[in-house]
């Protein structure tokens, strides 16, 4: 067996750890969930706990290179403790990064959830022909992360890529964060629910009333199961999160010019219910994009543009290929990149 390291992917959620080796193959994935009303040090215990087990198991006969594990928030690089993160209450100040050490006694490389998540699509996914891209990731909450020359890039003390802060209706609606319509309160599994439950206390949403009363696990799941369906209220609201995240990649585009911006997380699996309403925000909103769109803009670019993007000068807007695993892979990677 070669050399693997652990990643762990910790969401609002879902706690996901996996043993990758150095060709990127996945060895084993342990899904757990998030007890986050127990306290940081509860779930500082089961990730260890995890990552223990899973290790020491496949330890014989080959070498862990290292933990790296993807948090959401906001983490000073220079501390490892995480600042602020509205997904996971009660953790801000919390010095992760030193307290698993102090757990499992072996070297922790601490790093933001989404741009883990741009790492595993810039060495597995749809960015591996790009050395320079973007990523924005839905799921419990909006997330991003920015590559730049094949490396993270961290901005002044790792606080980079904020994306699902970025206002896209100056009166909108209150976000954890404190500020009014983030793109997190219009385009993140949370924001789904929170615009179904709207339509279905204003009485005019009879398919989504149904839905949420017959399924205690009613979900952005089954928003989208709807749509797909045909049902006017349910695509509206995806309709919305197509126009969000339109805006915030306009401005993305309009600033950066990288030659590829990707779409992942879990609501990402939701892409052609919302990807057309993106196309059209940036068609209508976005200089740059106008000048370097390929000739194809219409909705999902694929696996052919993203190959273009080597030998082009376009800018590709993508789904992710690794899905809610890229944070995984990712994380796993910066062990061995360290490694090298």
């Amino acid at each position: 067996m070669t050399d693997f390291a652990i990643g762990v992917d910790l969401g609002g959620t879902n706690l996901r750890i996996a043993a990758v080796d150095v060709e990127g193959r996945l060895i084993e994935k342990v899904t757990l969930g998030t007890r986050i009303a127990l306290g940081s040090a509860r779930v500082l215990d089961d990730m260890c706990d995890a990552i223990r087990r899973l290790s020491e198991k496949y330890q014989d006969g080959s070498n862990l290179l290292g933990i790296g594990i993807g948090v959401p928030g906001i983490i000073d690089m220079d501390t490892a403790m995480i600042r602020e993160s509205p997904n996971l209450p009660g953790w801000s100040d919390t010095p992760v990064r030193k307290e698993i050490e102090r757990r499992l006694h072996t070297r922790v490389i601490l790093e933001n959830d989404a741009n883990s998540a741009a790492f595993g699509e810039k060495w597995l996914g749809a960015a591996r022909h790009v050395d320079d891209m973007a990523i924005i990731t839905l799921g419990t909450g909006v997330g991003g992360g920015i590559v730049l020359n094949g490396h993270i890039w961290h901005g002044m003390n790792g606080m980079a890529g904020e994306f699902g802060h970025t206002t896209i209706e100056p009166d909108g609606v209150l976000c954890g964060c404190g500020n009014r319509g983030c793109v997190e309160q219009y385009a993140s599994a949370s924001a789904v629910m929170r615009m179904a439950k709207a339509a279905i206390a204003s009485g005019h949403a009879p398919a989504l009333a149904r839905a949420a009363s017959s399924d205690p696990e009613f979900s952005a799941k089954a928003v989208y199961n709807l749509a797909v369906q045909g049902d006017a209220d349910a695509r509206r609201i995806f309709q919305q999160v197509g126009r969000a995240l339109g805006i915030l990649v306009a401005n993305l585009v309009n600033s950066l010019n990288l030659p590829m911006y990707v779409v992942g997380g879990g609501v990402s699996s939701a892409w052609d219910a919302f990807s057309p309403n993106i196309f059209q925000e940036l068609r209508q909103r976005c200089m740059v994009y106008a000048a370097t769109a390929p000739p194809s803009h219409t909705g999902d670019q694929g696996a052919s543009a993203q190959v273009d993007a080597k030998v082009s000068r376009n800018t590709i807007i993508t789904r992710a290929l690794l899905g809610s695993d890229a944070g995984l892979y990712g994380a796993a990677r910066l062990p061995m990149i360290e490694n090298q």
